[in-house]
């Protein structure tokens, strides 16, 4: 692996909810997250959290955040740790959220390109019905967080659009019966293939991508003041441009392959 490769890979996202949610550890799975532990005993000290809320915007790479810091600002004072992270190969979306959300490399969980079957390896998903907790899925219609995580005794909202997404994302916090959100956001993404990942529409994406973090953590803050709340804005890869000013991702190389994590730890009041 390069030396210029982020040391802590996405696959420490599973163990680390599951670990904090005292939903136990699926074998084979990664190590915690060490500094996500240690920020969570910071905050909460022999307390963990009862509510986690992951919101995925897609293709959000390291070097984004290096490049265009101001347009980062919010997140970065919102939130508790601005954690670089390092992706999967092949580092295209279902490969690196099956990673992200089992815990393990694609040889074990078995999605090795980018194709989105159901995944019958444990999820986290998995282990918070396990003990008894509720679950729920926001996310666009076809994008492979709404295919390969199916098939399992939680809740599914799927739209058409990020902005419906977002909104229903929102109106979950006010009903407050989810101990697990994972919300996903492909618009970034989608106008970075199109137009390039620097292209004045991906940006524009980009920001409302940003802006909604912004939302979800004031909302958590304001909707939640009597749990402790784990949230996070946890892409899965990053992208680079290709011949015709258009963007891509895919590739073992530094700009897919490192991408920058934000986490908030929010103790009850």
């Amino acid at each position: 692996m390069s030396d210029l490769y982020n040391s802590i890979r996405i696959t420490s996202v599973a163990p680390t909810i599951t670990e904090f949610a005292d939903a136990g550890h699926s074998e084979g799975a990664d190590n915690i997250n060490p500094v996500i532990a240690s920020l969570i005993k910071e905050k909460l000290g022999d307390k963990k959290p009862d509510r986690f809320v992951m919101y995925n915007p897609d293709a959000v790479g390291l070097w984004l955040y290096q490049r265009y810091t101001p347009m980062f600002t919010d997140a970065i004072i919102d939130s508790d740790i601005a954690l670089p992270m390092l992706s999967v190969m092949p580092s295209v979306t279902p490969v690196c959220f099956a990673s992200m959300y089992t815990g393990v490399m694609p040889d074990v969980h078995g999605i090795k390109r980018y194709k989105k079957p159901v995944l019958k390896t444990e999820t986290v998903f998995d282990r918070f019905i396990a003990n008894g907790k509720k679950c729920a899925i926001v996310s666009t219609e076809g994008d492979s967080i709404s295919k390969i995580f199916l098939e399992r005794e939680m809740d599914y909202f799927i739209y058409d659009t990020p902005e419906e997404v977002n909104e229903k994302a929102l109106s979950l916090l006010d009903e407050d019966k989810y101990d697990l959100i994972v919300i996903y956001n492909g618009n970034y993404d989608g106008f970075m293939h199109k137009f390039g990942p620097e292209s004045k529409e991906a940006m524009e994406q980009l920001k409302m991508n940003l802006d909604f973090y912004k939302t979800l953590g004031e909302q958590i803050n304001e909707k939640w003041k009597n749990h402790d709340v784990f949230y996070g804005f946890c892409p899965d890869h990053g992208c680079h441009e290709i011949d015709g000013d258009c963007g891509s991702h895919g590739l073992d190389m530094e700009d897919d392959m490192n991408i920058i994590h934000f986490y908030t730890v929010k103790p009850a009041e």
